[in-house]
Formats: structure tokens, C-alpha cells, sequence
């Protein structure tokens, strides 16, 4: 971001210059990417007043379909880049692989956040991990390889059995492999083409919990409450948000780590940080997202500002409150496996089954085509207590055909 505008509040339905015609013409902000997350932003400014261009290349992605403008080009391509910037007062970015490079450039002509550097560090499991050791954030033990050397180095480290992961491009439980021995990690290096990889050492999980922040140009943060997490093969299934979900121990740990991983990198933006807590209730970092993330869907229906809305007043520098959650929630993920019955025939999920609950709230990301374990909405469930939302999503998954949790 450029020195000039570093301090400039972009203000909802008009430019932040005071000397404006008294109905200017309202202000876009821009996003790189046109996924799902992009789409929910897109929502959230619109809400608030403002226009919205997406950056991306699929002619059917989700954000692009409801943005104002969708310039329809590669994430590197200079001048869909230089439109961007000519049509937006500030830029987002709504998924952590666009290249950092092309965020550089964007930041020559106009305020983005999150910054290049943070994003850079995000996409490189090698340094993210140094950047957590740099913040004092405890992660599992681990080693880089990139050599023949360092494999065996890392075999000698007592690091087995362990996961291995490639540096880059790896999410949802892709570009990983698990490894007993040493035999196995040297054929998951090659089945993985021996590309830059990090094994971290296999640790006795308890749970899995994240935290949402946001903050702001200011260095100003706010937070969600902690969410309780669980996955199955790399994805999310179920988020769990509620009064005696974790104990207050983990949730001051988790926030203060990710606290100090977002003040370590000047971050801009909201971040998700992910953490594994152990059967000794000691807590390690696993990974952090520099965009708002799918644990924190339930914050749309179950709180009084959601992730998408923080993201918004960070980009455009206005005033951030803390958020407050007014009801218990379960978020339930739906993965393209519920269009597809246990024969394996596409089917249309019954939706108005799953409506007839009480609090439930479906949000459908407008994707065209149902692929197993592709992400294609999701359903939060609110009420009045944990034991009653918990009810409700567990008759929710069942008719959705959700292993239970």
C-alpha cells in the first residue's frame, strides 16, 4: 500500500474527498478472485453502499455473476490489472493463491489488503511456519525438504510418522501425505515430484479450533469468538460456535497467538488462524488464511457484524466495534457429495425439509456444477442454546445425508 493513502476512509455511497458533489457517484472496491468468499463480500459492500469489481477468469464464477463488474482475465494479466485499479478505490483479494506479485503491482496504484508480504508468507508453508517461530507461536515440529539431503536429515529428526505436505498450492487436504516411516516418506517425496515440501511430525490431536480477526490500517483489532472445528479428509465439516465449546484457557491462547501472527506481519485485512489443541491441552499453530474463512460462515447469520462486513470497513479503512455473537450456532458444510444419493445419482437435495428446522439459514454459493467434495454452500443453524442448534444440525445432516458429528 502507498504512502499517499494509507489514512483514507472510503465512505460508504460516496468518494472520501469532503468537497464531493452532494450525490457523488459511489465508490468500488475491487476483489481478486470470484469464488465463493469473493461472492459473500460482494454482498456485504453492496450492502453497505458500495459498487464492486471481481478480477477473474472463469466467465461463471460465483462473485463475478453478482458484482457490479467482472473483468474476466488472469490473475497476472497487466491490463485486466490496470483496469482493476482504474475502476476501484481499494482492493481485497478473496483466496490466498492469487499471486503476490500481482498484489505488488496493484499496490502501486491503489490501497490492498491484505498486503503482498502477508500473502507471500500464506502461500509458502516453509515460511509461514518461520513466521510463527519469529511471533513465538508454538507449531509441531518439523523440517523443510527440498533435496535428497534434507530428506534424509528430516528422516534423522524424529519427525515420523508425520504428514507431508508440498510448500505450495495445498489446501483442503491436498498436495498431503501421510507417512509412517521412512520408507514411506521417501515415495511420498517422489509421488509428489520432489517439489519444495515440509513434513511436520503427527501430534496427539484433541480438537481443532480457528480464530477470525480483522484488523485494521490502524493496527486497530477485533475478533469472533474462537470456533470449535472439525474436519474430515482435509475439509471442513462442521464448525461449532457456543457458550462451554472450548474452555476459556484455549480460547485467550488461540486469540493471543493470532493476535501476534497478524501484528508480526503489519497484516491489513481479516485473518484466519488455525490451531490444533492436543490431549494435554497444550495448543500448537497449524496454518493461517489471509482472508475470511469458512469456520467464520456462521458469524452471517449468528452475529451482529459478520467476517464479509470486517472486511469491508478494513479495506475501507472505516471504524471497526467488536462483534458480538447473539446466538448459538452450528455451521454445517455442504460439499457437492449431498447432490449425490448413496447409489452415487445426482439428486436435488430436500431443501424444504432441511428448512422446516428452525433456525436454519442456507446460503448457496451460485456454482453451476455439483462435484464431490467441492464446496457449494452452507447451512448455519442458530437458536437459543447449544444443546438446541446441536439438535437441529444433527436432523439437518441426517436428511442431508452428513455423517453425524
Amino acid at each position: 500500500m502507498t504512502g499517499m493513502t494509507n489514512s483514507v476512509t472510503l465512505l460508504p455511497g460516496g468518494r472520501a474527498d469532503s468537497k464531493a458533489a452532494s450525490h457523488p457517484e459511489p465508490l468500488t472496491l475491487g476483489v481478486m478472485g470470484g469464488g465463493q468468499l469473493g461472492r459473500m463480500f460482494v454482498h456485504a459492500a453492496q450492502t453497505m453502499g458500495y459498487l464492486t469489481a471481481v478480477l477473474d477468469p472463469d466467465a461463471q464464477s460465483p462473485a463475478g455473476r453478482v458484482s457490479h463488474r467482472h473483468i474476466q482475465t488472469d490473475y497476472t494479466d497487466p491490463i485486466g490489472l490496470k483496469e482493476l485499479a482504474a475502476c476501484s478505490a481499494a482492493i481485497t483479494t478473496e483466496f490466498e493463491n492469487v499471486p503476490a506479485p500481482a498484489l505488488r503491482e496493484l499496490a502501486k496504484l491503489r490501497p490492498v489488503s491484505p498486503g503482498a508480504d502477508a500473502v507471500a508468507i500464506a502461500q509458502d508453508r516453509a515460511a509461514e511456519k518461520a513466521h510463527f517461530v519469529k511471533c513465538g507461536v508454538p507449531c509441531a515440529p518439523y523440517a523443510v525438504i527440498e533435496s535428497d539431503v534434507q530428506l534424509e536429515d528430516a528422516i534423522s529428526k524424529d519427525l515420523l510418522p508425520g504428514i507431508l505436505k508440498t510448500a505450495r498450492m495445498g489446501y483442503d487436504g491436498k498436495g498431503q501425505v501421510r507417512v509412517k516411516d521412512a520408507a514411506a516418506l521417501r515415495d511420498a517425496w517422489q509421488e509428489l515430484k520432489q517439489v519444495p515440501c515440509v513434513l511436520e511430525k503427527m501430534l496427539p490431536l484433541k480438537l481443532e479450533c480457528s480464530v477470525i480477526l480483522a484488523r485494521g490500517r490502524d493496527g486497530q483489532m477485533v475478533h469472533f469468538p474462537v470456533q470449535r472445528n472439525l474436519h474430515r479428509d482435509g475439509i471442513l465439516v462442521v464448525t461449532e460456535v457456543y457458550a462451554g465449546h472450548l474452555t476459556e484457557a484455549i480460547q485467550q491462547q488461540s486469540v493471543s497467538a493470532a493476535r501476534a501472527i497478524a501484528e508480526g506481519v503489519n497484516y491489513v485485512g481479516v485473518l484466519c488462524v488455525e490451531f490444533f489443541v492436543l490431549q494435554d491441552d497444550s495448543m500448537v499453530v497449524n496454518e493461517m488464511a489471509p482472508r475470511p474463512h469458512n469456520s467464520g460462515h456462521y458469524t452471517l447469520d449468528a452475529c451482529d457484524q459478520s467476517q464479509f462486513d470486517l472486511q469491508v470497513r478494513t479495506l475501507a479503512g472505516l471504524p471497526m466495534t467488536q462483534p458480538r455473537q447473539h446466538s448459538p450456532a452450528v455451521m454445517l458444510n455442504l460439499l457437492g457429495d449431498v447432490w449425490f444419493d448413496t447409489k452415487g445419482t445426482m439428486r436435488l437435495p430436500d431443501w424444504p425439509a432441511v428448512l422446516a428446522l428452525p433456525g436454519t439459514h442456507l446460503h448457496l454459493y451460485g456454482k453451476t456444477e455439483a462435484r464431490k467434495a467441492r464446496k457449494m454452500g452452507h447451512l448455519n443453524v442458530t437458536g437459543a442454546n447449544a444443546a438446541e442448534v446441536r439438535a437441529v444440525a444433527l436432523k439437518a445432516a441426517s436428511i442431508l445425508g452428513i455423517e453425524a458429528f
